[in-house]
């Protein structure tokens, strides 16, 4: 793998980015939430392609098993872009089964890539719970759709919690860089 792959200043720079973008998201969605208006459309469609570019972003720098992955989590995503503007001239109950299948699917490709980094970056324990729970909620998501309309406020909760994990890796990041070089200026 290519040794400055997932450097960590690259994944700070990332997972604070990424971060705040879905927080954001969130919040401008929580304000439309209430009904599947043209301006709710355009945002289903524009947070599966943040994916898209945080994944291409990443998939850079990265060599085999970890590029395919991210690469096809960006399809994933892109394809799901689609599928949600679709979804999205239809009805709500279509918008979440859209959702809870990319929130599965992609929940499972960061499970993988947390996993794929623990050696470089550390545990990633946020990033494992966010994938977790992103598969979960997937779940509960097409459980939904097939309730019937329910209102969308639901997905700016889950971005939202994305946005928290991913500031919360960027946090841990920080840190363990900081006492990696607290020991290192000890040793010398």
């Amino acid at each position: 793998m290519n040794t400055t792959a997932s450097s960590p200043s690259r994944m700070l720079h990332l997972f604070l980015t990424r971060g705040l973008v879905a927080i954001v998201w969130a919040a401008v969605f929580a304000a439309v939430a209430d009904s599947l208006t043209a301006g709710a459309g355009v945002l289903l469609v524009l947070y599966p392609l943040i994916d898209v570019v945080a994944s291409l972003i990443d998939a850079r720098r990265e060599d085999g098993v970890a590029r395919k992955v991210l690469l096809t989590g960006a399809a994933t995503s892109a394809l799901a872009a689609i599928a949600l503007g679709i979804a999205a001239t239809g009805s709500i109950a279509n918008v979440y089964a859209v959702f809870g299948v990319w929130a599965a699917v992609s929940g499972a490709a960061q499970l993988i890539t947390a996993l794929r980094r623990r050696a470089q970056l550390g545990l990633q324990l946020p990033m494992l719970l966010a994938g977790g729970v992103s598969v979960l909620l997937g779940i509960v998501f097409l459980i939904t759709a097939a309730s019937g309309d329910r209102p969308l406020n639901m997905l700016a909760v889950y971005a939202a919690t994305g946005g928290i994990d991913y500031l919360i890796e960027a946090y841990l990041l920080v840190r363990r860089r900081r006492g990696q070089a607290s020991r290192l200026a000890t040793q010398s």
